[in-house]
């Protein structure tokens, strides 16, 4: 069949609306040929609103590409704006309609590729190129992510802080869908929505040792919400050290230190006595520092009682916000390996605790096994994350209540309920 022919049969046939509520700018043709060169399809593509690329088209409308006639199809639709973020669309099982599924940016060059196909089976093709209008409202959603850029141990999760609080459950896919995390090797991970303003992502598993982490933000620019729109934020790259972690068990008085899954050392400690019994579960080391001044009216304990003290501690390695450390105790090295005598830390020998200080880094992994004391809280106290299943931190994702919208009362509900 002559190109001729070829342009008759399909003239009149499969007419493209694309319903923009504004104008868009020029059309181009396709650099990217296929094996059967595709018929130019400007004859059979229309749009709502003008064409000569004077007005802008309207971010807050949804995208729509829709072929009118029965003797054309759509067979592909792609929407990218010039960083390269794909906008999600549904196509129809008739290839009748085609539609944006996540919003758009605003103040941003779109190229529209769309592929037709008429009854003998010929393919059509047209771009399209359009630009958003910028939105009037001042407001804007940043983002800053944690920890700082270094290296950390195999537990340390990241976290994302909002500028301003999100609570409906739309917008916080819109935020989490803007997120995005890359770690080689790969990790399968998820966010966990802490509260309105914090999020918390980590691997389903610990990081792998030697990993390297990249968490970015693809938001700016993109709306969230009524007048709120994605702002900017600064992409972060940690790495992880090797794979430390110290369980200790409270009922056998001892520690064991792993490194890479092997037994690096094993310690006597001593942990928390009956009414001030340590937590129980997985922690991950906040910080340490060489020498603290240990009060305790700081827990509670009333000064001139038989439970005060007020002692220097060296040494530390902390575990939790509100005063759990691994340190040195030369004052209970009688009690270490046989009995629990402790306001709650895990105390050990001063050459011990130097040895310890000097092994781990911040997101390295202190767990307590067979204590009487409660389970570490997962979020509040230190990063307890890790206290949550697998199944149950995810609930705590958008985009999983998104899927499943009866796990949205559970992700609610998590952090109140740890």
């Amino acid at each position: 069949m002559s190109h001729t022919t070829r342009t008759t049969t399909v003239a009149g046939c499969t007419l493209l609306v694309f319903a923009l509520g504004a104008g868009l700018a020029a059309c181009g043709g396709d650099d990217n040929p296929l094996a059967a060169a595709p018929y130019d399809a400007a004859d059979q593509i229309s749009f709502s609103g003008p064409t000569d690329g004077k007005k802008k088209a309207d971010p807050d409308k949804p995208l729509e590409v829709v072929a009118e006639g029965s003797d054309g199809r759509i067979t592909d639709v792609t929407a990218t704006d010039t960083t390269g973020r794909y906008v999600a669309g549904e196509l129809s099982a008739d290839g009748s309609r085609w539609h944006s599924t996540s919003p758009l940016a605003a103040g941003t060059r779109y190229t529209i590729r769309v592929s037709t196909e008429n009854e003998d089976g010929e393919p059509g093709r047209k771009v399209l190129t359009f630009v958003t209008g910028t939105p009037t409202t001042k407001k804007r959603l940043d983002v800053t992510f944690g920890p700082k850029a270094g290296t950390y141990g195999v537990g340390q999760p990241l976290t994302a802080t909002l500028s301003k609080p999100i609570k409906d459950p739309a917008q916080r896919a819109v935020v989490e869908r803007g997120l995005k995390v890359d770690s080689t090797p790969w990790a399968e991970g998820a966010w966990h929505w802490v509260d309105d303003k914090e999020l918390h992502y980590r691997p389903k598993d610990y990081w792998p040792a030697g990993a390297t982490v990249q968490v970015r933000s693809n938001l700016e620019g993109i709306k969230i919400g009524d007048r709120l729109w994605g702002g900017t934020a600064k992409p972060l790259t940690i790495t992880t050290g090797d794979a430390v972690i110290a369980v200790t068990d409270a009922a056998a008085h001892s520690m064991t230190v792993y490194k890479n899954g092997e037994v690096i050392k094993t310690i006597p400690v001593t942990t928390g006595k009956p009414g001030f019994d340590t937590r129980n579960g997985v922690k991950v080391v906040l910080g340490k520092e060489r020498f603290v001044r240990m009060r305790s009216t700081t827990i509670g304990i009333a000064e001139g009682s038989s439970e005060s003290y007020d002692l220097p501690v060296y040494f530390a390695t902390r575990v939790t916000w509100s005063g759990e450390y691994v340190h040195a105790a030369p004052w209970s090295v009688g009690s270490q390996g046989s009995a629990n005598v402790s306001h709650g830390c895990t105390g050990m020998s001063t050459e011990n605790a130097e040895w310890f200080f000097n092994t781990v880094r911040e997101g390295d992994v202190v767990q307590v096994v067979n204590s009487a004391g409660d389970t570490m809280e997962p979020f509040g106290n230190g990063f307890g994350d890790w206290n949550l299943p697998w199944d149950k931190w995810r609930t705590g994702s958008a985009l999983v209540a998104q899927q499943d919208p009866g796990t949205q009362e559970a992700a609610r509900l998590t952090p109140a309920a740890a």
